[in-house]
């Protein structure tokens, strides 16, 4: 039986000619979620080339021959923005035919999820400017990007009632309020409180840190972070609405 692991042994038909089909590019796009100010923001460039000069968008770039569609998210959004190390996650291909205006383009969009203040970023060669955009007041973007960005809120939301997600957005140690504003930001809507800390506090996905937040007026509140084994991207049973 052949490894389908071992190219050598793949054989290709003797009139294959690979100049006989059209190739679509590929490009990847990441979008960067964080939360500012009780305000769900997104990382984008002001391009500095055509098509869409000057207008605002979504990092990224074509993928390379060589390198896997990861390599060239990781890569496009270092060299567009700056920001490296951040953990990304595969979100959607996106492939109208008239999405963009050079060729016929598809697109396979990543997201991530930062705390505001752990990353620095700044323009690389084809941006010209940097900077966080609130998700609810954007700019007018080039190419589907405003389709992107709903797509990507739109998972957002879900994957915050079904797993861990939100800890990404969030100090390593916050208070169960702090908690709350960012569900509420994020899902657009107000929680109830008690109902919020019941099911938060009993899906067991935090714990105590032992420490209280004594910056505030008031009774000083207990510090919480979420348990090493709920920042995998484990399903738990839906907390919200």
């Amino acid at each position: 039986m052949n490894n389908p692991d071992d190219k050598r042994s793949v054989q290709l038909p003797p009139d294959y000619n690979p100049e006989d089909y059209k190739r679509p590019s590929v490009t990847v796009d990441v979008v960067i979620f964080a939360l500012v100010n009780d305000d769900l923001q997104v990382l984008l460039i002001k391009r500095k080339n055509e098509p869409f000069a000057n207008m605002w968008a979504i990092p990224g770039g074509f993928v390379r021959m060589e390198e896997s569609l990861e390599e060239a998210a990781a890569r496009e959004l270092s060299e567009e923005t700056g920001v490296t190390d951040v953990y990304m996650e595969q979100l959607y291909t996106f492939g109208e035919p008239d999405r963009d205006p050079r060729t016929r383009v598809i697109t396979v969009a990543y997201f991530a999820l930062v705390p505001y203040d752990a990353i620095d970023h700044r323009p690389g060669d084809d941006a010209s400017e940097t900077g966080w955009w609130s998700v609810f007041a954007l700019p007018e973007l080039a190419f589907d990007h405003e389709h992107i960005l709903q797509y990507a809120l739109t998972r957002l939301r879900y994957k915050l009632e079904y797993t861990s997600v939100g800890f990404r957005l969030l100090p390593d140690m916050f208070t169960l309020s702090e908690l709350q504003q960012a569900y509420e930001t994020i899902l657009g809507e107000t929680l109830d409180k008690r109902n919020f800390r019941r099911k938060i506090l009993g899906s067991n996905i935090l714990e105590e840190t032992g420490t209280k937040d004594r910056s505030g007026e008031g009774r000083p509140a207990m510090l919480y972070r979420y348990r090493e084994d709920a920042l995998t991207e484990v399903k738990t049973r839906r907390l919200f609405p």
